[in-house]
């Protein structure tokens, strides 16, 4: 591993929902007893010495007000590239990014908040909402039939101790596919058991629908849920790219913050990952 610790990374603009972003990642980064690095990538033709004065003042806020200890990296270039340049070299456990407001789906293929989250390497918790809680005390976890979803439940249980959490399991059914639902509920009802012999509390719940990322922001706030799991893709078919991945259309929806994990690339993925 390129560093000695763990840390967190937050790209900055300075702007307010990167400042939420940052708050949100405070008590992850006490627990994980992780170092901030706070990012700022300037566009060519910006004043550098003024962006470096201004990251330099956040991060100094921010260690006197958290007691965190906080790194500044500053790059100049395109957002998206220098991001996940950073963080292919600095592997963080985790990535916040805040996202400013809810846009269209033609529109989410230019922001570089989304192109961060579907090649990131490393788990990305967007923040859309202006008003979080502290802490996370239901964890809200969709699955479906595919390989991949299994990586969800060890993540969810990690964040679950880290804040002694509960986990909502909700399996999602799109109108057509009745005839998986057997199948589903048995899986959904196996990942529950495996969730509650790790000792942590656990419920499960199947919702069918026409619009499977409506669907699973509408259950999250009936049931007040404080993270979303999802599962981020770094390929798109056409469709994909001209309509969002389900996952890009939970976060568009959402405020409430969403934790995306980039399926791993391997042989075996019949086994839940821990």
């Amino acid at each position: 591993m390129p560093t000695k610790e763990n840390c967190i990374l937050v790209p900055t603009d300075f702007h307010e929902q990167s400042l939420i972003a940052l708050s949100q990642s405070y008590n992850l980064a006490r627990f994980t007893h992780s170092q901030l690095y706070l990012m700022h990538v300037y566009e060519k033709g910006e004043d550098k010495k003024e962006a470096e004065e201004k990251l330099k003042k956040l991060a100094e806020e921010t260690q006197l007000k958290t007691s965190i200890v906080v790194k500044t990296i500053l790059e100049e270039g395109n957002p998206f590239v220098e991001v996940n340049k950073t963080i292919e070299r600095l592997m963080p456990i985790l990535v916040f990014i805040g996202v400013s407001s809810k846009i269209s789906a033609k529109e989410i293929l230019g922001q570089n908040s989304f192109r961060m989250v579907r090649e990131s390497t490393a788990p990305v918790i967007t923040i859309r909402g202006k008003l979080h809680k502290d802490g996370c005390k239901l964890i809200l976890l969709p699955l479906d039939l595919t390989k991949e979803t299994r990586e969800k439940v060890g993540k969810a249980i990690e964040f679950a101790k880290y804040f002694d959490s509960k986990i909502q399991v909700l399996s999602v059914l799109d109108k057509g596919q009745e005839v998986y639902e057997n199948k589903l509920l048995a899986y959904s009802n196996q990942v529950k058991r495996f969730i509650q012999e790790k000792g942590i509390v656990c419920g499960n719940k199947t919702i069918r629908g026409k619009n499977i990322a409506e669907m699973v922001v509408s259950y999250a706030k009936e049931v007040d849920a404080d993270l979303i799991m999802v599962m981020s893709k770094a390929e798109r078919n056409l469709k994909e790219f001209f309509m969002g991945t389900t996952a890009q259309q939970i976060i568009n929806l959402s405020e409430i913050p969403v934790l995306s994990i980039r399926p791993m690339v391997r042989k075996d993925t019949t086994a839940f990952t821990i």
